[in-house]
């Protein structure tokens, strides 16, 4: 009777250490998941932060009477490196009815570039603004 306890303590044994061995490849997979989001989360909020620049700065050239400047270039500061600002500005030349140009109307276009993990970043948008004079 002793041989058959013996097998049986053995056989708890490999169960223990299964289970101790689906438990810790749980875990690693937990700990995974976990990173991933929080990674996630933080290039979602440098993309909200960029999102944010570029429209603040569209509402500063929208607000600001005469024409703006053609070609600039800033350095912001995003809590996530820094970050340059481009902006470029040129007649629209859009046409009318009867091929006639429109004047006054601008074509601006706003790059953000920068550096994320050694990778070169980019956003832009492009919008028309009026100004009669």
């Amino acid at each position: 009777m002793s041989r058959n306890n013996s097998s049986e303590r053995g056989f708890a044994l490999y169960e223990v250490l299964l289970g101790v061995t689906i438990f810790a490849v749980g875990v690693l997979a937990l700990g995974f998941s976990v990173q991933n989001c929080i990674n996630a989360s933080a290039l979602s909020g440098e993309d909200d932060r960029v999102r944010q620049i570029l429209a603040d700065r569209m509402a500063e050239i929208q607000a600001t009477p005469g024409l703006p400047d053609n070609n600039k270039q800033t350095k912001v500061a995003t809590g996530y490196g820094d970050m340059v600002l481009v902006q470029k500005s040129a007649a629209a030349g859009l046409k009318g009815e009867n091929d006639t140009e429109l004047s006054g109307i601008n074509v601006i276009t706003l790059i953000a570039e920068w550096r994320r993990n050694g990778v070169d970043q980019s956003r832009r948008i492009q919008f028309y603004i009026y100004r009669n004079g």
